[in-house]
This record gives structure tokens, sequence and C-alpha cells, in this order.
């Protein structure tokens, strides 16, 4: 079973922080003041100040939030998430938000996912290989799920088994990485966690998962310790 992080391993880190980031961003006020009353966007609010209250008392000085009004309530969520999304914040109700308005992204076709050339010919051949693939990313499963069925080449959902976010855990923490083998029905010396970052991968080893890293900005002529790292998904089970 192979597990795959999607920021710099799949998907190139500047359509995230190029493309996507700035689209939550821009589209964040009117997102909010359009679907504030609705119960599921209040409760990411009220996560988000719980989220808040939490990053006061650490001492992290997030800008004020204000409850004297909904308009109040609304500006200080907007303020907030604001911040969150400079800091690359992996809030969980940030990302479940963020999902929320890349969707109707995706959906207007504003948006559409990025993955490195290798990936579409890889999860084929993994398939025709009989190997599962799965995602583990800090993004919401919604943008996992509508970033891979976007691609301009063609949807890539099909050939993906699961989708895993900061729901299961943080991606640092080797307890998520053995909740994952489990919820899959797999020890976690069956799976094989690839990311570009290095305590990702410690993590997952420290679960006792396979784990390689992946390290796409290394030049071709750069030496490589076999098993270690690989630059490509052409690497990875080649045939």
């Amino acid at each position: 079973m192979l597990l795959l992080d999607i920021e710099g391993t799949t998907t190139p880190i500047d359509f995230v922080y190029k493309t996507l980031f700035p689209y939550a961003s821009r589209n964040l006020e009117p997102f909010l003041q359009k679907h504030f009353s609705e119960p599921e966007i209040a409760a990411l609010v009220q996560d988000l100040k719980a989220q808040h209250e939490r990053d006061n008392a650490a001492g992290l000085q997030p800008p004020a939030w204000r409850s004297s009004s909904e308009e109040a309530e609304l500006n200080s969520g907007v303020s907030y998430a604001q911040w969150l999304i400079a800091r690359d914040s992996k809030s969980t109700p940030l990302k479940t938000l963020e999902g929320k308005i890349w969707q109707r992204g995706f959906a207007s076709r504003e948006l559409h996912g990025e993955v490195y050339p290798d990936v579409p010919r890889a999860f084929e051949r993994w398939r025709k290989q009989q190997r599962g693939i799965c995602i583990y990313s800090s993004g919401s499963v919604l943008a996992q799920q509508n970033l891979f069925q976007s691609v301009i080449s063609g949807d890539l959902t099909p050939y993906i088994a699961a989708f895993f976010d900061t729901q299961t855990g943080i991606k640092t923490a080797a307890g998520s990485y053995k909740k994952i083998a489990a919820s899959l029905g797999r020890s976690p010396r069956e799976c094989l966690f690839i990311s570009d970052a290095p305590k990702e991968v410690e993590a997952a080893q420290s679960a006792a998962m396979l784990a390689v890293l992946c390290d796409r900005s290394a030049p071709a002529a750069a030496p490589q310790t076999p098993g270690e790292s690989i630059r490509t998904f052409d690497e990875v089970f080649p045939g």
C-alpha cells in the first residue's frame, strides 16, 4: 500500500502557495458573508474561535476576536483565518474552510488540480501492479478529492483507495501513521509513505512504516543513497 503526501510530492509547491492559498485568501470574506448563517459554517467559525483562544493563551498574539455582534464575529473569523493562512497553519477548521472555498473554485473551473507529470503514469503502473494508493495531507479530504478529480490530464480519484487529513492526526506524529495503517487493515510495515518533509518521513518510520523522502528539487546528477530518497515516482516500483 502506497501512502502519498501532496504538497511537494504529487503536486508542485508553487501550485499550493501561488494558486490555492491566494484563492482561499481572496474568497474567504465573501464566502463567510454568504454562508455564515449555515450551521456547518457557523460551527467552523466556532472551532476557529476555540483555536484562537488556544493561540492567544500560548502567547502567539493572533488578531483580536470580538463577539459583540454577528458582524463582529464574522469579521473576527475572517481576520483570524487570514492570519492563520499567512502562517501556513495546519489548523483543522482552517483547512476544512479552505477546502469548501476551493470546492467552489474547482466547480466553477477557476481552479484545476495540478500534479507532476510522473504522477498519472505512476498511478496507472501501480494499479496494474495491484498496489493500493492512498493520500495523506494537511489539506482537507474534500480539498484532496477536488484536486485529484480536476487534473487537466484526467480524473485521478478512481486510482485512490482512501484519503486522510488532520482529522486522523498531525503528520509529524507516529501515532497518525499507525492509525492509518489500522484503518486500512494493514500493518505499518505493509505501507510505504512518500513525502517531501523529513519530519513526516521520520514520524512514519517511527511507526514502523516504510518511508522515503521525495526530493524533487534535487538535480538529476546529485548523489543519492538508494532507498533513502527519490526524485520522481518513476523510481518507485518501476516495473
